[in-house]
């Protein structure tokens, strides 16, 4: 009698390796839309935390270093945990911590410290590393490796429905709560009068953050009584004993196709935490309005994000991915030059229309640099999550642009960025088959 956890006999048309996959795909789904939330609910608070706390741009960029810098750190961590135990472990063990970062952002709320935040925000993205570590890899391995990069692209087509969320909910629950008041008002003002409002602004920030641990905990529910074939998830103890991190990391950095695709992907989430982190900056500086009104051109440019991730899926039925990544790149250099040297409404659309070219980019690095890994997949995936350290450093970069020349000069830096895609797209269109 055949055992129930042996796999079907794979073929390129089944979407999943296992008849009860479609269920586990479903609830994966939703952490790709959880920690969509968070980053792009986070991404405003460079502009808020620099308002409340009276801070330059490059001081208040540092939201964007603890938030990816945690990434970095915990990628490792994760790869060990998901071939120790499980990618269901790992899942589980990222929304936990990502949970308790959540609720930190209560008592940071009542310290009013700064440093409160950001060590909260290090909790929480710790979380959502190791999830989306775990997450990623184990969608590709839901079904046959020659659909593994259309398969995860859908997979991710999800979390710009997350980012959209995360940007309304910062919208219509943070930034309308600010003080108009500005820095110079701020400075005259009496001691008392300060605190009652930096208070009632950082209360409007952790409101959205405690109520999103909330539906965390609901979905790490759900994900404990999710049921797996244990040989489509759990790995063999000779296996785990085997694991030799020095020999697979000089496997892993053998590989051009995996090397620079780690270098491409620290290039694209620079590029992408650069274009949505400053967007209410660079309409400001051109159009004028409030922040609110200003992250109205954000929240286009996810609505963008997500309905173009599944026409970009759908058009993978008909184009390598490589030969989409390289064109998209180059357009989104263009775009950013665009707004530099236009600065109007049109330059305005320049920066919403980049999410197009963004859509793809991520899911797309992912899967050219870990096609053909075999049992290395584990740690090559921790090390292309290790690569959002360039969303920590690059926004760092811009905010001192910013702070130097302006906004708008400095759409120079993500375009630069996307050169660097461009260039490993070219690599790939002429060395892989994806």
């Amino acid at each position: 009698m055949k055992n129930q956890n042996t796999p079907p006999e794979k073929s390129l048309s089944a979407p999943f390796v296992y008849p009860n996959m479609k269920i586990a795909f479903i609830l994966l789904i939703t952490c790709f839309a959880a920690w969509g939330v968070a980053a792009n609910m986070t991404d405003p608070l460079v502009k808020v935390f620099s308002k409340i706390f009276t801070m330059s741009t490059f001081e208040s960029a540092l939201v964007q270093f603890a938030y990816y810098g945690a990434y970095f750190c915990l990628a490792i961590p994760a790869a060990f945990i998901n071939a120790r135990y499980s990618y269901k472990a790992g899942v589980l063990t990222g929304l936990g911590l990502a949970i308790l970062g959540a609720l930190a952002f209560y008592p940071a709320s009542v310290s009013m410290t700064y440093g409160f935040f950001l060590a909260a925000l290090f909790i929480l993205a710790a979380g959502l590393s190791i999830l989306e570590t775990s997450a990623n890899p184990f969608v590709m391995t839901m079904g046959p490796e020659g659909s593994a990069a259309r398969r995860l692209n859908l997979a991710q087509a999800f979390n710009p429905v997350g980012t959209n969320i995360g940007v309304f909910l910062a919208a219509t629950l943070i930034l309308p709560n600010l003080n108009t008041a500005s820095p110079e008002e701020r400075a005259s003002m009496a001691p008392e009068m300060l605190l009652s409002i930096r208070a009632d602004e950082l209360n409007s920030v952790m409101t959205p953050y405690v109520g999103m641990a909330f539906v965390l905990m609901i979905i790490w529910a759900f994900i404990y009584f999710m049921r797996v074939p244990k040989s489509a998830n759990k790995v063999n103890v000779d296996e785990v004993q085997k694991i030799d991190f020095v020999a697979t990391l000089g496997r892993l950095l053998a590989r051009k196709q995996y090397r620079w695709g780690v270098v491409a992907q620290f290039f694209n989430v620079a590029a992408q935490t650069c274009t949505w982190t400053f967007t209410i900056q660079y309409v400001q500086e051109t159009l004028g309005g409030t922040e609110a009104s200003a992250s109205d051109y954000l929240q286009y440019s996810l609505i963008i994000f997500l309905i173009s991730r599944f026409v970009m899926t759908w058009l993978m039925g008909f184009f390598r991915p490589a030969v989409l990544l390289s064109i998209l790149a180059l357009l989104g250099t263009a775009l950013c030059l665009y707004a530099v040297m236009v600065p109007d409404v049109t330059g305005v659309w320049a920066i919403v229309s980049i999410s197009a070219c963004l859509s793809l980019m991520f899911p797309t690095i992912y899967s050219i640099a870990l096609d053909g890994l075999g049992s290395d997949t584990k740690f090559g995936s921790a090390g292309l999550v290790m690569a959002i350290l360039g969303g920590a450093v690059m926004p760092l970069i811009q905010g001192a642009t910013i702070d130097e020349y302006g906004a708008i000069i400095s759409y120079v830096v993500p375009a630069a960025c996307f050169l660097v895609v461009a260039a490993y797209g070219m690599f790939s269109v002429k060395n892989t088959s994806v």
